[in-house]
């Protein structure tokens, strides 16, 4: 009996070049679709809608972060902008005492 060897056609070997392109095509592509996941799972999203100026407010003797936030938000919603005043000066919690500065939206 005799042996049959079959041949098949051998692929071209890239060279550094085309190890180079497609290692490029590679990365720009998964660059691209992480974007694409990112976006679409809110990452670029804004926590909270921060203004452009604040005013600075000096507590006095006796007021409250409730009694500041219900004068900084006019007739608005008095819980979100305490919220929003502990956010923005780091506050864990709501007390305050007399003579600290106080960043509160304008």
């Amino acid at each position: 009996m005799s042996a049959i060897a079959l041949q098949y056609p051998s692929l071209p070997r890239l060279t550094r070049r085309g190890r180079l392109a497609r290692f490029l095509l590679v990365l720009s592509l998964t660059v691209v679709l992480g974007a694409g996941f990112a976006m679409r799972a809110g990452a670029g999203v804004s926590v909270h809608n921060s203004p452009s100026s604040y005013v600075t407010v000096v507590v006095a003797p006796g007021e409250t972060l409730w009694s500041i936030a219900s004068t900084a938000s006019g007739r608005g919603d008095v819980q979100a902008m305490v919220d929003e005043i502990m956010s923005i000066n780091s506050l864990s919690m709501p007390d305050v005492s007399a003579g600290q500065a106080l960043r509160v939206p304008a």
